[in-house]
């Protein structure tokens, strides 16, 4: 197109020219945006908040600055791309200066929206508020970017009172709040949200079914999934891929493999997120060589496994047994893909390795982790040695935990109960009693068990 807008001689016109600026910027070819720019014999205004613009999104706010600098006439969206550079590079100290220097003619709701939004991004909800209060005037995009901030830092009682305030709702404020919910674990209360949002009028669109969708996967409300599937014909909601994502997740962990499993296969493309939904749905239901042979397929497509993909088949070749494919996926997240394994990755593999009564290769991988073992590597041993009754393994164990510091054991008295437990099944009655003595000094209680239906005293 840019050569044809050459060969036509209609380049030299400044709308064409700055569309090739922000189309270039766009894609990322900064030096082939700046070169159109530099040679344009006419720009305008929005020629130079495009290229500025360009900069900001690939990341180059010197030169973005040099520009902003250079310019003869600014327009408030000038000011706007700037406040939001700074802001979204987490720079919300420049964001703010600039904020401050913008005339008073050009300072409308959106420069004052810009950086409010700005802060909200940053977690920054005291100095958002701040400005947020301070605005002479708000439009619905503010209202939503304080509601997701504060649902951001898991504030959803202040983001509930600042939805509670918008005179004048919509579904962008519906949804935010909806999300907010969801995202925060309060499933009951986004489903009555999305129930008292209907009634107001308000139609569900993608967004909004994709939190709603969340909701009921978290709180395993399948019924309620299904109803909001149906649902999506009647109201002619698009079934684009984050949708569909979000059904098979909804159906997996709501324990329905097969309608999961046949939205999945209906698919034409999916993400990780999905191949992860799929994979891990698997692993929790007890299908861990489907799992696998789903991980196969996912390699040979053109979507990339990540930490997530590798945990849940992890999880999978532990519950199943399947040691040497479970060392063979381990080692591939390394060597293959170059993923660096986190404490949850080496302690399914402890737990892979327990199981199967390797307790000395199992041992010999906590000792030569990167990072310290935590509850749940220590735990996975434990488990492991109370089944096998390896003692000499355990007595090992029991040093290494001994020396933990403060912060691990604090408030955790699993392992004390674990090893008591361990040493009463060997005849070690001595050592069974001396462990329940140290848990008491470090001021850990057993709480005694008692039926639900008995009051503790009857």
């Amino acid at each position: 197109m840019h050569a044809e807008s050459i060969k036509s001689g209609v380049n030299c016109d400044v709308l064409v020219g700055t569309s090739l600026v922000d189309m270039y910027a766009k894609c990322g070819e900064l030096f082939e945006s700046r070169k159109v720019f530099d040679y344009m014999p006419e720009r305008n205004v929005v020629t130079w908040n495009a290229m500025i613009g360009g900069y900001w999104r690939n990341g180059d706010a010197t030169s973005a600055l040099f520009l902003f600098e250079k310019m003869s006439m600014r327009t408030y969206v000038t000011w706007a791309e700037m406040i939001t550079g700074f802001a979204r590079s987490g720079d919300s100290v420049s964001a703010r200066r600039f904020f401050d220097q913008v005339p008073t003619e050009l300072k409308n709701v959106v420069t004052w929206t810009v950086m409010v939004d700005g802060y909200c991004s940053n977690g920054q909800m005291e100095m958002a508020r701040e400005v947020f209060e301070a605005m002479p005037r708000r439009n619905f995009f503010v209202w939503s970017s304080m509601i997701c901030g504060y649902c951001k830092i898991g504030d959803v009682e202040e983001a509930k009172a600042i939805f509670d305030r918008i005179p004048v709702r919509n579904l962008v404020n519906w949804n935010s709040m909806i999300a907010g919910y969801a995202q925060n674990g309060f499933c009951q209360e986004a489903l009555k949200a999305f129930g008292n949002m209907q009634a107001q009028g308000f139609e569900p669109d993608e967004f909004t079914v994709v939190s709603v969708l969340s909701a009921c996967a978290q709180s395993g409300l399948l019924d309620v999934g299904k109803d909001i599937h149906n649902m999506l014909s009647h109201k002619r909601i698009k079934l684009n891929q984050i949708v569909l994502n979000a059904l098979v997740d909804m159906y997996a962990k709501c324990g329905d493999l097969i309608n999961a499993r046949l939205i999945f296969e209906e698919m034409t493309e999916r993400n990780s997120a999905c191949w992860n939904a799929m994979i891990s749905s698997m692993a929790v239901h007890g299908q861990c060589k489907e799992a696998l042979e789903l991980f196969c397929r996912m390699e040979k497509s053109n979507e990339k496994p990540d930490e997530i993909t590798f945990l849940s088949v992890l999880s999978a070749c532990a519950h199943g047994g399947l040691v040497d494919e479970g060392m063979e996926v381990f080692s591939k997240m390394q060597k293959k893909y170059g993923l660096e394994a986190g404490i949850k990755h080496y302690g399914c593999l402890v737990d892979l390795l327990g199981r199967a009564g390797r307790l000395r290769e199992a041992y010999a991988l906590v000792k030569s982790m990167p990072m310290k073992p935590n509850d749940m590597v220590w735990g996975a041993m434990l488990g492991a040695c109370r089944i096998y009754m390896d003692m000499e393994i355990t007595e090992q164990v029991a040093e290494d935990i001994s020396t933990l510091n403060s912060s691990i054991q604090s408030g955790n008295n699993s392992h004390y109960v674990l090893l008591s437990n361990i040493y009463a099944a060997s005849d070690r009655w001595e050592k069974a009693e001396r462990t329940r003595i140290e848990m008491e000094n470090e001021g850990f209680q057993k709480i005694p068990a008692h039926s639900a239906f008995m009051p503790c005293g009857a």
